[in-house]
């Protein structure tokens, strides 16, 4: 069965017609059965540590939809919680973390195999849904890369500027190497478990990476994601890892043709056209539609899609969005989208 999904043969490097398609945060508040969910819950940690309820968002959108990929539905700052950290996610201002500031905080820090334990109702969550998922979708599993995660760490919560990662980065700079090594172990055992429970494919989002440039791009974007993928490969090598570098620019290339993922996923500001020629030619690409495209729908809509799908023709590719899709995006948009995506004339044909 696993060699007859869609994102597979993707990943394995095979073009496929139509490409298969899924979306980042798929599992959102955009659907009326998520929110519902979510309300059953009480709060978003306990919905993510309920394997029941997690598996049961993970399934809503694939179910609505018949995406080709069902996400697991976690958050990347389990990590730094099943490390140590403090976490809470307060209604209207996102994750609050307990902050590292010293050495003293980074050897305080719980070992990273502590993941495979403090983390079991995320792989019980995958097991249900590698029981459940539907037979032509792929499993797909995912962390944050260490450099996205450190700066949630560092700041004690998300930020737009990065001023104080950024700061700490270049003052204290064998306490931010020792997290970045802390958080790339305890990474690689997360996705290595992951696999165990049932994950097909696995994905590492740097959603911060674009605000390091150069040097500092290569240290810590590129060379902790190359080491979490040769390692998780080396135990697992028939798994595919696709890996994201938000706004990483041109950088993008020697990103593809650096880390040894089997998939890059592009960000809604990477231009298919130039991305085709630098970044497919090593790798599966995903991507790139621009989110805000499922609020407005219309024609525009439907153009982009077709544009995106015609450009990335040529070789292996996965329809995603360049950002994760938001709350208002309207469902019978992504419906659109899906129904563009597999048959770009059928608006045509209809009529």
């Amino acid at each position: 069965m696993a060699e007859s999904k869609p994102i597979l043969k993707a990943l394995a490097g095979t073009r496929v017609s139509p490409p298969p398609i899924w979306l980042m945060r798929q599992a959102g508040r955009y659907l009326p059965e998520y929110r519902a969910t979510r309300q059953k819950a009480g709060d978003f940690l306990t919905l993510c540590y309920t394997p029941e309820l997690a598996a049961e968002v993970s399934l809503q959108p694939v179910r609505r939809f018949e995406f080709d990929a069902t996400i697991l539905f976690a958050d990347i700052l389990l990590v730094p919680h099943a490390l140590g950290s403090e976490l809470c996610f307060s209604e209207g201002q996102g994750p609050r973390l307990s902050t590292i500031a010293s050495m003293n905080d980074v050897i305080n820090l719980r070992p990273p195999g502590i993941v495979r334990e403090s983390l079991a109702p995320v792989f019980e969550t995958l097991r249900i849904l590698s029981n459940e998922n539907p037979g032509n979708a792929a499993l797909i599993g995912f962390a944050g890369a260490p450099w996205t995660v450190a700066t949630y760490m560092i700041s004690g919560k998300g930020t737009t500027d990065h001023r104080r990662p950024l700061e700490f980065m270049r003052s204290e700079i064998m306490v931010f190497d020792a997290l970045i090594d802390r958080l790339t172990e305890a990474t690689v055992e997360y996705l290595s478990a992951q696999i165990e429970a049932g994950a097909e494919v696995v994905k590492l989002f740097d959603s911060w990476a674009g605000s390091l440039r150069g040097d500092d791009f290569d240290r810590y974007v590129i060379r902790p994601i190359r080491n979490i993928i040769s390692r998780v490969s080396e135990k697992n090598p028939s798994v595919p890892i696709i890996a994201y570098a938000r706004r990483a620019g041109k950088a993008y290339s020697r990103f593809a043709n650096s880390t040894g993922a089997a998939c890059v996923a592009l960000d809604s500001s990477v231009d298919p056209e130039w991305a085709a020629l630098r970044v497919q030619a090593h790798s599966c690409v995903q991507g790139n539609l621009d989110p805000k495209l499922l609020v407005s729908g219309g024609a525009n809509l439907v153009e982009q899609a077709r544009k995106i799908v015609a450009t990335f023709s040529n070789g292996p590719h996965i329809f995603n969005l360049g950002e994760g899709i938001t709350p208002d995006a309207d469902p019978r948009h992504v419906q659109i989208l899906v129904d563009t995506v597999r048959d770009p004339d059928w608006r045509s044909r209809r009529a």
